[in-house]
């Protein structure tokens, strides 16, 4: 089977095709033919930051083709979609049965890598930040995977103005197709009138603009590996909170919760209150190239590879 790796660090040139032998599905493990995987931003950064080289992990959508001992509620023929720690970039997968989750009649494997792993990050932000009927809504990296969903997301649990922040505001009408009241570019002085909370997939420098643009008691919800330094001061003059969400905590620690979401996203989706877009589809062969739209961020929803 084949597989995409690398040795060292670096920009996507440096990933390659290899080729390995079929992995074997050890303790509540499924080994899964993988029909599509979601490319995302963190891998990315981390094949380009990262000293010593990580398994191209990620989510991924496909077939059951054997299950390990001790696996109930899967058997070979069924179609699943879920978070694979180790290598996911690849023709088969291994799975942990605990992280996956059937894919509905109807809805295609990219439909599901689309939806269920960027949803869940963008669903998770949004319980963090405590969103109440009536608020107003930032989502930065609004066009992205994650972030295109968010703004659905906040629209769907009832915020009544949801601003999209873009790096470039050709993505403009892209993110107001899906429900945003207004788009912002990054470099602009100001974000319009503040609003009650952010959920911020960027960091670094942005996040100084992003404090500015909440009204006083805002909350800000950073789910971005991107870093970044907040002064204390711009939080007390407003009375404003920054909470730090990661999805793999919730994933190992509340699989009660991961469930409950992961139903909730898939009930959005049948009843078409939540969309999720695809910007590109890529063979397994074109990993680099995906890497490089999501590391230019020229994508305007999920991109996605096709081993097929």
């Amino acid at each position: 089977m084949r597989r995409v790796q690398y040795e060292r660090s670096g920009g996507p040139e440096v990933l390659e095709l290899v080729s390995v032998e079929l992995p074997t599905p050890g303790p509540g493990e499924l080994l899964v033919r993988v029909d599509a995987v979601g490319v995302t931003l963190p891998v990315v950064r981390k094949v380009r930051e990262q000293r010593e080289p990580i398994a191209l992990g990620g989510e991924i959508a496909g077939e059951v083709v054997a299950v390990g001992e001790g696996v109930d509620g899967y058997a070979p023929g069924y179609r699943v979609t879920g978070l694979v720690f180790g290598h996911g970039y690849a023709d088969y997968a291994l799975l942990s049965a605990a992280m996956a989750s059937p894919i509905p009649d109807g809805a295609s494997a990219v439909d599901a890598v689309a939806l269920v792993r960027s949803g869940l990050v963008a669903l998770g932000a949004l319980d963090a930040a405590s969103p109440k009927e009536g608020e107003s809504a930032l989502i930065t990296a609004a066009a992205s995977g994650v972030g295109h969903l968010a703004v659905q997301l906040a629209r769907v649990r009832g915020a009544a103005r949801v601003v999209g922040a873009v790096s470039n505001l050709a993505k403009a009408e892209f993110v107001q197709n899906l429900g945003a009241d207004e788009v912002v570019e990054y470099s602009q002085e100001s974000w319009g009138a503040p609003t009650d909370y952010v959920l911020d997939a960027v960091g670094g420098d942005l996040l100084t603009s992003a404090i500015a643009a909440m009204a006083p008691g805002g909350r800000l919800v950073a789910y971005s590996s991107g870093g970044g330094t907040i002064r204390a001061y711009d939080l007390l003059v407003g009375a404003k909170s920054v909470i730090g969400f990661q999805m793999a905590r919730i994933a190992r620690g509340r699989p009660d919760v991961y469930e409950q979401w992961r139903q909730e996203l898939w009930q959005y989706y049948a009843s078409s209150q939540l969309r999720p877009a695809v910007h590109a589809e890529f063979a397994l062969e074109d990993a680099a190239e995906a890497h490089a739209v999501i590391e230019g961020r020229r994508n305007l929803g999920k991109v996605v590879l096709i081993p097929g």
